[in-house]
């Protein structure tokens, strides 16, 4: 059985490939630690401007809630105004039933 020798040449040989394999590895680590801040970059805008859309929906959202619980106020001023008329004129109808 033949036995294989290590020299100095196959283990230079094999030390060059061992460090191309690891500088690629490194250059693949670099470009994806690269994709990634991109990605969280574009992540964040698009955060962003979900939370102002969401503001600005919001804002539109209590502007008519506003305006709709303004004219329910309203109703109800107009319904206080009639039955306190209305009690008034019961009253007065009243005395005057008992004046006469």
């Amino acid at each position: 059985m033949p036995r294989e020798k290590w020299t100095d040449e196959r283990l230079d040989d094999l030390n060059k490939k061992v460090d191309k394999g690891f500088e690629r590895t490194e250059r693949a680590i670099a470009e994806t630690k690269a994709e990634i801040k991109e990605l969280r970059r574009e992540t964040k805008a698009e955060m962003h401007a979900g939370f102002r859309r969401a503001d600005g929906e919001i804002k539109d959202l209590r502007r008519e809630m506003k305006e709709g619980f303004d004219k329910v106020d309203a109703r109800f001023d107009r319904l206080s105004q009639i039955l306190i008329g209305g009690a008034i004129a019961i009253v007065v109808a009243l005395i005057g039933s008992n004046a006469f």
